[in-house]
Parts: structure tokens; C-alpha cells; sequence
């Protein structure tokens, strides 16, 4: 089974130099991270944008992010919350963009001062799905339950620490970098993993469908998604009404609130891609909101889980359930695991140093 390619990029996904000097009135400029994926996404918005107000040019500006250079340190050692997107945020202070296209997962719960987020787009899958081998699949191997125990599978941490407690018989090891790489690792036949968990919104966007060989939820493949996963999150000088306006015809208020509810859960909780929290939320009829949510350790060995619904009718009632959320789930032992999570990476931290 081959790889499909991945898409080529063209005039509106090709990244721009940082202008020196003014952009005229009618030009914005997007900044974004420079995989393909990034500027796939940013290009979406983009086309979004000139459809709605045909009188603008758009421009994509991609730019290098802590998260991107380094793609060797697990998450977890990082001690900041923010690898993805203080460098877009400095080129968006100094005037060098007018908005960024992050993936809400990305971004942390706190923004910077002058900062805020101007619109939520409508979230596509936000499951986390599995990509097996293609030599596997000849075999009619296509889920993680198939796999031989001892297999290496591509994960990181929330995704790893989820599934290790489904399956324990599995081997799981961090497999950075953008897409496509991760890909070509996986199909490597001398290559460690047998399979990869991957972000289904993402290879849809890429158009990598049918690489896809299973879905994963919290009930029947142990792993819930990340806070935000699946959505874009359009970031803005605070109080930019020109931006702000051209953005509203982006917007999905109904995925605004509902990953308001996660964020503020991941808030209350200080975790990030450092923390294993994983979430599922989904709207039941008009109005109300189901949510389930899980902090696990590293090992796999032990969780807080905790599943709640609620009327939703205001940005307060949705930051309000993500508290309460959080609070059951320290009652649990939440916050027993994320101080050993943090201990542990202090550790480690030291010892790098010594």
C-alpha cells in the first residue's frame, strides 16, 4: 500500500518574506507554522476570507516555532506552554502579520497581554485515529487490539499515556515531526512503529483519508482528544475591530463554547501538551452540552476520570462546567497525578543539567 502524496502547495499555500515596510489596506497578511499542514490550514482561512470580502488579498507568512525546531524533547520536559505560538505572536505584536491560524490545541489557555482570540472555526473530527503499516494491513492487522504484543507504537503523551492503560501489552514511543515524516517512519519496514496515533483532522485536511485503519474514543479505544482538537483558532491584536469583523462570518459559536468549557478545565487544571488531559464534549439537542474528560499518569497506571452534562447558554455557563469539571476530577486524584507529572519533569530537567 503506498503513501498517498501529500498535497503541493501553490500560490495561495506558498509562504511570503516579512514585509519591510507597510502592507497596503487591502492586504492581510496570515501568519502560520511552516509545515504543510500549517500553511494548509491558514490557506483555508484565507479562501474563507476573499469569499466573504472579495475586496481583500490575503498573504501567508509561515514562520518557525519553538515546537517545530526542537522535535526531539517529549513534551513533557518542556516547561512552557507556549512552543507553538510566541514566535507567531511577536511577528503579530510588531504589525508584521494581522492574524495567525493556529490549531486550538495549540494555543494556551492564558494568551498574552494585547492578545485575544478573534474567532473559533466550526471543529471537524476531533478523534484521534490509528495508522497501522501498511505491511500490517496486507495482513488484515488494522486496529491497536491486533497488534502482536510488544509492537511500537508512534504516540505522544496524552495520546501514549491514554492507551497504555487499554493496552498494556504495547510498546509506545514518541514519534515527532510534521505529518508526512511521521508517515514515512511508519512505513519504513525496518523502522520501529507498527502503527501511529494521529490527529483525524489533520489527515483529512491533507487528504490523507485513507490512511486511516481505526477511530478512537474514550469508550472503545481508550483515548479521548485533546483540549480543542479538530478546530482553528484565529488569534488577534486585542480589540482589532477591522480583523474582528472580517472574521465573524468564520466563526462557529457552537465549537467556540464547547472548547471553552475544555480550555477552562485545562486552565483550572494548569495543564498543556506537558499534561495527559484528555476531553470529549458534544452538544445533546439545542443546548446541552455532554462532557467527559480524563487526567491519567504517565505510565498508564492510574486516572481521574469524570463525565457531567449541562444547559449551555452563555460563555459563563461553558467556563463554569470546565471548573466544575476540573474540581470533580481533583476530587478524583487529579492532582495527585499532574504533581508527580511535574515532579518527574524537574527531574529530569536537573539531571540534563548536571
Amino acid at each position: 500500500m503506498a503513501t498517498p502524496p501529500l498535497p503541493r502547495t501553490d500560490s495561495s499555500t506558498s509562504p511570503v518574506e516579512i514585509r519591510s515596510g507597510p502592507r497596503p489596506d487591502n492586504v492581510i497578511a496570515i501568519g502560520t507554522r511552516k509545515s504543510i499542514l500549517a500553511r494548509l490550514q491558514a490557506s483555508m482561512i484565507a479562501s474563507q476570507l476573499q469569499s466573504l470580502h472579495p475586496h481583500i488579498t490575503t498573504e501567508i507568512v509561515a514562520i518557525h516555532t519553538t515546537g517545530d525546531v526542537d522535535k526531539t524533547t517529549p513534551l513533557h520536559l518542556f516547561n512552557a506552554k507556549a512552543l507553538w505560538t510566541t514566535a507567531l505572536e511577536d511577528a503579530l505584536r510588531a504589525g508584521q502579520v494581522d492574524l495567525i491560524v493556529h490549531c486550538l490545541k495549540d494555543m494556551p489557555t492564558q494568551l498574552p497581554t494585547g492578545m485575544q482570540i478573534g474567532a473559533v472555526t466550526e471543529r471537524e473530527d476531533g478523534r484521534d485515529v490509528v495508522c497501522m503499516k501498511p505491511s500490517l494491513i496486507a495482513k488484515g492487522i488494522t486496529t491497536l487490539a491486533q497488534l502482536p504484543e510488544g509492537s511500537v507504537v508512534g504516540a505522544g503523551l496524552r495520546r501514549s499515556a491514554q492507551a497504555k492503560r487499554r493496552y498494556p501489552g504495547l510498546k509506545f514511543a514518541d514519534c515527532r515531526g510534521n505529518v508526512d515524516s511521521r508517515l514515512k517512519k511508519l512505513d519504513d519496514e525496518e523502522g520501529q512503529f507498527s502503527a501511529l496515533i494521529l490527529a483525524a483532522a489533520g489527515l483529512q485536511r491533507l487528504g490523507l483519508h485513507d490512511r486511516i485503519t481505526q477511530s478512537l474514543t474514550g469508550k472503545d479505544g481508550g483515548v479521548m482528544y485533546a483540549v480543542g482538537q479538530g478546530a482553528l483558532a484565529i488569534e488577534v491584536r486585542e480589540g482589532d475591530e477591522r480583523m474582528l469583523d472580517l472574521l465573524k462570518g468564520v466563526a462557529c459559536q457552537k465549537t467556540w463554547t464547547a472548547t471553552l468549557a475544555e480550555r477552562s478545565l485545562m486552565r483550572t487544571l494548569e495543564g498543556g501538551c506537558s499534561v495527559p488531559i484528555g476531553v470529549e464534549t458534544d452538544w445533546i439537542g439545542e443546548d446541552e452540552l455532554a462532557f467527559r474528560a480524563a487526567v491519567v499518569s504517565l505510565d498508564g497506571q492510574q486516572a481521574a476520570e469524570a463525565e457531567m452534562s449541562r444547559v449551555i447558554k452563555t460563555n459563563e455557563d461553558a467556563d463554569q462546567l470546565g471548573w466544575d469539571m476540573a474540581r470533580l476530577l481533583v476530587e478524583r486524584g487529579a492532582d495527585k497525578i499532574l504533581e508527580e507529572i511535574k515532579l518527574n519533569r524537574e527531574i529530569i530537567l536537573k539531571q540534563g543539567a548536571a
